[in-house]
């Protein structure tokens, strides 16, 4: 079994020479607003613009999901802030935003309310933080207007990138048509980035470096956290895995309160509005 997943099962499977991921969906996945049927449209996609694995088989009753191995090497969170490894996945992101449209939707200002929603409905408790964090995030949502639907991966973990030669992103399963700045700024959060490091990724994804871009990055950072940790709070009641998904959530909670709490945050949000 191949180890880095707290959703699913993953194993690698080899048949006549040939090395392939044998992908089991989790128990209830459906509840985190996963459709398997969209995760194979989008691992197609990916596959088609060259940042995904090849896609084998697909077995929609089971939800399982067969793709090629890729026998490339992880790539070490410090090493995504140098200006060439940050090109490249620019790069990658850029073809994937670029794309044709792929099945599926995905509005973290929704998803919050639906994981909120979804978890209430089990009897899971809702933590005090979720208020005052909804309260920020209806600012940014207002503020921020409607957004340019792309395709979008949602799921930028270090764990979800491998280098072969070329930068391929691989678990798909909260890909829909989205805001490309929450990808950015899910990519962004996920490896720690500073402001300096985030001014370096618009360059290079966009070809320059704005303001207005900087701004809703670092918004939609805060964004990512509280999907993060709503995610936590559904997982805690619907989960049979074994993991701590409250300490999870309480981990993405008082990250997001630290970004809310710094002077630039407040200026960000400001500007929206």
């Amino acid at each position: 079994m191949l180890s880095g997943g707290i959703t699913n099962l993953n194993f690698k499977v080899e048949v006549d020479g040939a090395a392939y991921v044998l992908r089991m969906g989790g128990a209830k996945t459906g509840l985190l607003g996963i459709d398997r049927s969209v995760e194979h449209a989008a691992s197609l996609r990916a596959e088609e613009i060259g940042i995904g694995p090849a896609v084998v088989d697909f077995v929609p009753s089971e939800g399982w999901l067969v793709a090629r191995f890729i026998d490339g090497h992880a790539i070490p969170p410090e090493e995504m802030r140098s200006p060439a490894m940050m090109a490249r996945v620019a790069e990658a992101l850029r073809k994937l935003h670029s794309a044709a449209a792929i099945p599926g939707r995905f509005d973290a200002h929704a998803v919050v309310d639906e994981y909120r929603a979804e978890a209430e409905s089990r009897s899971v408790e809702i933590p005090e933080e979720f208020a005052a964090a909804h309260v920020i995030s209806e600012r940014i949502r207002v503020g921020r207007g409607p957004q340019p639907l792309v395709p979008c991966h949602n799921d930028l973990l270090n764990a979800n990138f491998l280098d072969d030669g070329e930068i391929r992103i691989v678990d798909w399963e909260y890909a829909g048509m989205g805001d490309r700045f929450f990808d950015l700024a899910n990519f962004s959060v996920n490896h720690e980035f500073e402001v300096e490091d985030d001014g370096r990724l618009l360059a290079a994804y966009f070809g320059q470096g704005r303001e207005a871009d900087l701004a809703a990055l670092r918004l939609m950072r805060f964004m990512s956290d509280f999907r993060e940790a709503m995610w936590g709070v559904l997982q805690s009641g619907i989960s049979e895995l074994d993991f701590d998904f409250k300490g999870y959530a309480s981990k993405h909670f008082e990250r997001l309160e630290r970004t809310a709490a710094e002077p630039e945050f407040a200026g960000y949000l400001s500007g929206v509005g």
